[in-house]
């Protein structure tokens, strides 16, 4: 499979990571890639898209995993969402959410253990496995059998059928599990990291698939 040369020196950068001991100074630190070649090859929808949308339950993470990968991704030329760094004041809550999950290729779900609390993340990750994308799991502190979605009259029937398929989907899907008192934080956010990557150069080479069966089929070009 032929992959862009670009990706593969991302590929290189974030696996060269792995004998670090601490991503958290690295992240602080260390300055961007002065070259951030993910950008002019992947991304060429516009800095309004992002690749990677961040789902995460801000009171457990915000400290840690979440916006830790985050800045990781974003040293490495990615273009990630997260909302506490995307969304600005005068935002549309729903149509920004909703338009970054919409636009981005793969999603990220950082599972804690007061996840399914939160309407919001609820949300998020239903509609971004409602839009086929692929889900990578990150289950901090907790347990993919503990995840459940509790009726406390909030959502509609609708609603919870909708929450609980999306959770059953997740809890199902081969994650990364990190225990945040006794984990190494350097391998969680290195090794989201590459899978993120690998996932991105999968998803460029089927819509590299895709264009070019396109490209065979007659007035293929005019079609939305």
């Amino acid at each position: 499979m032929h992959r862009n040369p670009a990706m593969n020196m991302i590929m290189r950068e974030v696996l060269s990571q792995r004998g670090r001991t601490d991503v958290v100074k690295k992240v602080i630190n260390q300055p961007p890639p002065p070259n951030q070649p993910y950008r002019g090859s992947l991304i060429r929808r516009g800095r309004e898209n992002c690749d990677v949308f961040i789902n995460y339950r801000r009171a457990d993470t915000k400290r840690s995993v979440a916006p830790l990968l985050y800045d990781y991704l974003v040293r490495l030329g990615l273009n990630p969402f997260l909302d506490s760094k995307n969304m600005k004041p005068g935002d549309k809550l729903f149509d920004k959410i909703n338009s970054g999950i919409m636009g981005c290729k793969i999603g990220v779900a950082v599972f804690s253990p007061r996840y399914c609390d939160s309407y919001f993340c609820l949300h998020e990750l239903a509609l971004i496995i409602a839009s086929k994308k692929k889900v990578i799991p990150i289950f901090c502190d907790i347990k993919p059998s503990e995840l459940r979605v509790v009726d406390d009259g909030s959502c509609s029937a609708a609603e919870l059928k909708r929450f609980s398929s999306a959770i059953e989907e997740a809890k199902y899907t081969v994650g990364l599990t990190f225990d945040s008192l006794k984990g190494n934080w350097s391998d969680v956010i290195t090794n989201a990291a590459d899978i993120v990557i690998k996932s991105l150069i999968e998803v460029e080479d089927e819509e590299r698939r895709m264009r070019r069966q396109c490209s065979q089929i007659p007035f293929c070009d005019i079609l939305p």
